[in-house]
């Protein structure tokens, strides 16, 4: 009796079936195949089951695969994938100026094949440790939508987040970082003209002063009188700035707005009185008049203004 016929079958996502030629040097039946495209790591037990089919001539079949008790294990076929994750940060954008020192970071890690492995993904904010838990994973079709809140407020100023994953065959995904700032505190803002409740006599009325922020520069300045619009200012780059305004008759409110980049804003209010009418007298009156020399009287007036 003799062997017409020998077959390797991979169950695979569509089973391959291998045929297998005698090599009289070796006394083997051997081919050589080509292993499936995908990853074997989300089948059971992570393996592809292999089949061994032989015939004889007589018509005799034995065929046996990985649950053979005693030649099983050597026909489990581990196939891994070569293709890292993804990763996309969603937020913060780069450059981004956040007013919110504890920001939510919010990320999407997805492979399309052995899946990605949840506990490889991890944060890194600034030169601080990576950062594996407390991250919320919600799974998604091929990965995870994340998200993490920092347990610790970040400082004003500039930070750097990478994110880190890999996936089951242990591929790891090219490190994505985002880099933008934190502003939570308002630009200065002091002025130097016009002192408030000034009373004067000239329409024309400076209005001067300087902003900063040590953040978020730089910072735009708008000035507004009573209810008119608000005018933007030229800001010098040490910060100073000056306008001139043409004060109504009577009370003025000067508003003027100091505003970062992150939005954050200082607001200063100064009230000027314009009188330009000068006092008037009526009904003076001189009594005694005449009077005697060297004696005394009371003179009196009306005066408006």
């Amino acid at each position: 009796m003799s062997v017409t016929m020998a077959q390797a079958i991979i169950h695979g996502p569509t089973d391959i079936t291998i045929n297998l030629q005698y090599d009289s040097g070796t006394g083997l039946y051997k081919a050589t195949g080509t292993a499936p495209a995908k990853s074997s790591y989300n089948q059971t037990d992570h393996y592809y089951n292999v089949t061994l089919r032989a015939e004889d001539d007589a018509g005799n079949v034995t065929e046996i695969d990985a649950t053979d008790s005693a030649l099983g294990q050597a026909l489990r076929l581990f196939v891994k994938e070569k293709v890292a994750p993804v990763i996309t940060i969603t937020s913060p954008t780069s450059g981004a100026l956040i007013t919110n020192n504890k920001p939510a970071i919010t990320f999407k890690v997805t492979d399309d094949d052995s899946g990605v492995d949840p506990n490889t993904i991890g944060i890194t904010i600034d030169n601080g440790a990576k950062i594996t838990s407390g991250i919320t994973k919600t799974p998604v079709s091929g990965g995870y939508e994340c998200s993490y809140t920092p347990a610790t407020a970040l400082s004003d100023g500039q930070h750097t987040i990478k994110i880190d994953a890999s996936d089951h065959d242990g591929n790891a995904a090219a490190q994505k970082s985002v880099t933008f700032k934190v502003d939570t505190v308002a630009p200065t803002l002091n002025l130097t003209s016009p002192a408030d409740n000034l009373v004067t006599n000239l329409a024309s009325c400076v209005v001067s002063g300087t902003t900063n922020d040590a953040t978020s520069s730089p910072v735009t300045v708008t000035v507004k009188l009573n209810s008119g619009a608000a005018e933007e200012v030229t800001v010098g780059e040490n910060g100073a700035f000056s306008t001139t305004l043409t004060l109504t008759q009577g009370a003025n409110t000067i508003t003027v707005v100091a505003t970062d980049a992150a939005g954050k804003s200082t607001t200063i209010v100064r009230h000027v009185t314009l009188d330009t009418g000068a006092p008037v007298f009526s009904d003076p009156v001189i009594t005694p008049n005449p009077v005697d020399a060297g004696n005394t009287f009371v003179i009196s007036v009306t005066i408006t203004d």
